[in-house]
């Protein structure tokens, strides 16, 4: 049984769709086969999350659990605004809970919008586990699974702790998925933000098996020759 609130945000969210950016979002996206979209925009779906945060645990899993992409995004946005004030306990169960629902979570933006936010805070809280749980998404057969386990690391990087997503690069570095290699790239870029040499050294020991895209992602922030230098060397998969 839906609640008033579950049916007051969907109906905000249906009164909110453009025609115009339901064409966009439909070639960026490339939503699968039965995946419904709306057309609205990801500031007002944030600001939607926002303003239901105190949702009912039951009404957040029928957000995600639907088929309505919007929905679904503001079903990780609510978990996101609840995970940065959540402590201790808390920062658990919201963890596990979106690890529960991971299937849910299908599309290269709704992981962006939420791995490093949900489950960020809580890997920089050292969890004795949280290694094994990234491995566990990394070695999925799912491309979001995957997806979700290197954006996460994204909070250790902004804390100065690399080597965590340096292993899932290594371990992610064949991986066939274009939006993959990109994920690697992005983190890989956003390492050197804060240490350029680590990140010169890296590419330097693992040049020929990183994809070209990762690496074209990984040296935006270099130096133009020493960038180009890099991508001309790198391995020609997913160029």
């Amino acid at each position: 049984m839906t609640t008033h609130e579950l049916e007051a945000l969907r109906s905000a969210l249906r009164d909110r769709a453009e025609p115009d950016v339901k064409i966009q979002q439909i070639r960026v996206l490339r939503p699968p086969a039965g995946d419904e979209l709306l057309g609205v925009r990801v500031p007002v779906v944030r600001k939607l999350a926002q303003a239901h945060r105190e949702l009912a645990w039951e009404d957040v899993d029928a957000l995600l659990r639907g088929r309505v992409h919007e929905e679904r995004l503001a079903g990780v946005l609510v978990l996101a605004e609840r995970m940065r004030t959540a402590r201790g306990a808390q920062r658990r169960f919201l963890v596990d809970f979106y690890l529960a629902r991971t299937g849910c979570v299908d599309n290269w933006d709704l992981v962006d919008a939420s791995a490093h936010v949900v489950l960020g805070p809580w890997l920089v809280d050292g969890p004795e586990d949280a290694l094994d749980v990234l491995d566990e998404l990394a070695a999925s057969s799912r491309l979001w699974d995957r997806r979700i386990a290197v954006v996460a690391t994204l909070a250790l990087i902004r804390e100065g702790r690399f080597e965590t997503t340096l292993h899932l690069v290594r371990a992610l570095c064949r991986d066939p998925e274009p939006l993959i290699h990109k994920a690697l790239g992005w983190m890989l870029r956003e390492i050197g933000r804060r240490d350029a040499p680590l990140l010169v050294t890296f590419l330097e020991q693992h040049l020929t098996d990183l994809p070209r895209v990762t690496v074209r992602y990984a040296t935006e922030l270099l130096p133009a020759a020493e960038r180009a230098r890099f991508v001309r060397t790198a391995s020609g998969r997913g160029s």
